[in-house]
């Protein structure tokens, strides 16, 4: 009874546990969590991304290099949903835990401002379709339609409704999908010839690793990940690791909007260079009101994750800095005003540059996680109570993580603006100098903390 009345007064100070683990007593069921997440699986961007590839590398590369990213995606993310799952930390109280209270203030600071991003994105595309749609409104009319719908939906807990709406906008999606590709294929006919689009795109070379590091890119959908696993029941830990942010969910996610996006990129006449823009101007002159009504529920689909992960990580981000509980309606509603100031900018003029750049930060932070889970095996099986292992002293070996992420992440912006030839490699070079440096910082930590040289670790 004890425990049931502390969750219930945590759940009413901290409704999203932005500031503390996930108590069992708060976890989503299986359905309703599985709903909330596959919000993420619709998303134009998604359409987009690989058909950008093929244009650019060759339709085999683009699809090869997507394949071995649903296989990475669906192993890694596997195994951050179970850590998560266990624990039921988030981003940033796991970031305290690894690399101190900085890198935990860093961590939700690149993690908000980079959902800040996606939902200036994605809500944008919204806006153009209901632009196109109605001329006579103006675009800056749109974008605040778009915040004052998109921002009260975030104001209750993840598990309140997002669930319900996710999982009843689904259908919708998938039949917009379809749709889109049928009257494709009745308006221009099919051809193979999408299975070879862009430059050599019938040859399968070694252009298939730039396609495969452009998804490192975004692997801020591991943090993702974390920040909605922990919601999951211990008891579906197999099955959330396994299918709901393993390699099933990555193959509709990646795999089936991008050949979509690759095939209608190929078979709908284009007068400019593809974007989402021309997609949605595709799709509506293919649709009409019904594909703004796909294009609505695509895109509100993926900003309710983008507009709660911006949030709640800035929420904590908040918390932290200032030692003091924030408001998530005060918090959602700052974020809109956020995302509407962007949106009025020439955002797309610095965004593109500053997600590349944030990219190579988060495939660090991704790739000591791992590192940290794989060293401590069985911190999950330990952590009964992880609120105490958050409120012991923070002592020289937390920093281990901080300089690790640090100077990997130096040394991949270094490689990212070298010589072109070497820019491919930055994502893999941050990730495996990444996991080295803080192994080797922890072995040696270790050896001096045997010999009686080094601080010691709390247990």
């Amino acid at each position: 009874m004890a425990t049931k009345l502390v969750s219930a007064d945590v759940s009413a100070i901290d409704p999203d546990f932005s500031l503390s683990p996930v108590p069992e007593t708060a976890r989503m069921s299986k359905g309703s969590l599985s709903m909330a997440w596959w919000a993420l699986f619709s998303s134009m961007f998604w359409l987009v991304l690989t058909a950008t590839l093929a244009i650019r590398y060759g339709a085999r590369n683009a699809i090869l290099g997507m394949v071995l990213a649903v296989v990475t995606y669906g192993i890694i993310n596997g195994v951050i949903a179970r850590y998560a799952i266990r624990t039921g930390l988030s981003v940033g109280l796991f970031s305290r835990r690894v690399y101190g209270r900085a890198g935990e203030l860093l961590a939700t600071a690149i993690f908000f401002l980079t959902a800040i991003y996606y939902g200036v994105f994605e809500g944008s595309v919204i806006a153009i379709a209901i632009q196109d749609m109605f001329p006579s409104l103006s675009m800056w009319h749109a974008y605040l339609i778009v915040v004052l719908y998109s921002v009260p939906l975030v104001f209750g807990r993840v598990s309140l409704w997002l669930d319900k709406l996710n999982g009843f906008l689904l259908p919708f999606y998938i039949i917009g999908l379809i749709a889109a590709v049928t009257l494709a294929i009745y308006e221009y006919g099919y051809s193979n010839a999408w299975l070879s689009m862009g430059p050599r795109g019938d040859e399968l070379d070694g252009r298939w690793l730039n396609c495969f590091t452009y998804f490192m890119g975004i692997w801020i959908m591991m943090m993702y990940t974390w920040d909605y696993a922990r919601f999951g029941k211990k008891s579906d830990q197999n099955y959330h690791s396994n299918f709901n942010f393993g390699v099933p969910f990555y193959l509709c996610t990646f795999f089936l909007n991008g050949l979509i996006g690759v095939f209608l990129a190929s078979t709908i006449p284009s007068d400019g260079a593809l974007t989402e823009v021309s997609i949605v101007l595709a799709i509506l002159k293919l649709m009409g009101v019904w594909g703004l009504l796909f294009i609505w529920v695509s895109q509100t689909r993926i900003n309710t994750a983008n507009f709660q992960l911006a949030t709640v990580n800035m929420q904590a981000f908040l918390g932290e800095l200032f030692q003091r509980k924030f408001s998530k309606v005060a918090v959602a509603i700052a974020v809109g005003f956020v995302v509407f100031g962007m949106m009025l900018t020439d955002v797309f003029s610095f965004i593109l540059q500053a997600l590349a750049y944030q990219g190579i930060f988060v495939v660090a932070w991704v790739a000591i996680a791992l590192a940290h889970i794989y060293k401590n095996q069985s911190i999950s099986n330990r952590l009964v109570q992880p609120e105490r292992e958050l409120e012991r002293p923070l002592e020289a070996g937390n920093y281990i993580g901080l300089i690790a992420w640090c100077v990997s992440s130096v040394a991949g912006l270094m490689l990212l603006n070298g010589p072109e030839g070497w820019s491919v490699y930055s994502a893999p070079f941050t990730a495996l100098s990444a996991v080295t440096i803080y192994l080797v910082m922890n072995t040696q930590d270790k050896v001096l903390e045997d010999s009686g040289l080094g601080v010691a670790e709390q247990k």
